[in-house]
């Protein structure tokens, strides 16, 4: 897995994904435009004022900074992981299950990292770290899942992780990682505890 899969069928949700972020990113110049703003969780960088525009009904600003984007190398990158684990995630459980997985850690990763960072962020690299954990726990605990994530893969991907903390890249959303990592790993064991019921 990774390295651009191909799959039986056109993972059609997951491309319209990776469509819309890329189609976001270049109309908001890689975040560095005006228009970065409608996207952005909040205009307002300020601990006194929590998420204004969401309480004033711009509902949207919870998920929209996931398809942000802030170089060429952030948006490659998140890309190709999102289709290779989002891709196979709806392949073998279904548009339905991709988009929920991808709303949630997409909400929770921002939510974290506008909690303690503040709302100049984006990417989606939370929801990337959150179908990460639930491949990693679905292949390795429910036997009915049909995919599994090679461990030279997970390590690299936690190393990135760890470097990410050090702050030797530069700003970092990693509490949206953070965010995403661990609500993936509760959606993949919740699913195989349902899983495990129905056998």
């Amino acid at each position: 897995m990774i390295g651009l899969q191909k799959f039986p069928r056109l993972p059609q949700l997951t491309l319209a994904l990776i469509v819309l972020s890329i189609v976001i990113t270049f109309v908001t110049d890689f975040g560095k435009s005006e228009n970065s703003a409608m996207f952005m969780i909040s205009r307002i960088a300020s601990p006194s004022v929590y998420l204004y525009e969401v309480s004033q009904g711009d509902v949207w600003r919870l998920l929209t900074p996931i398809f942000i984007h802030l170089s060429y190398i952030h948006i490659i990158f998140n890309m190709m992981w999102l289709w290779d684990l989002g891709g196979t995630i709806e392949t073998l459980e279904g548009r339905l299950n991709i988009f929920s997985q991808v709303v949630v850690y997409g909400i929770v990763g921002n939510l974290a990292q506008y909690t303690f960072s503040g709302p100049l962020f984006g990417g989606m690299s939370g929801v990337v770290y959150g179908l990460l954990a639930y491949v990693w726990v679905q292949g390795k605990f429910n036997p009915r899942f049909g995919a599994s994530l090679p461990k030279e893969i997970v390590y690299m991907m936690l190393i990135w992780y760890f470097i990410c903390w050090t702050g030797l890249l530069g700003p970092i959303a990693n509490m949206a990682h953070t965010g995403g990592l661990v609500t993936g790993l509760i959606f993949g064991f919740v699913h195989v505890k349902i899983v495990a019921n129905k056998l």
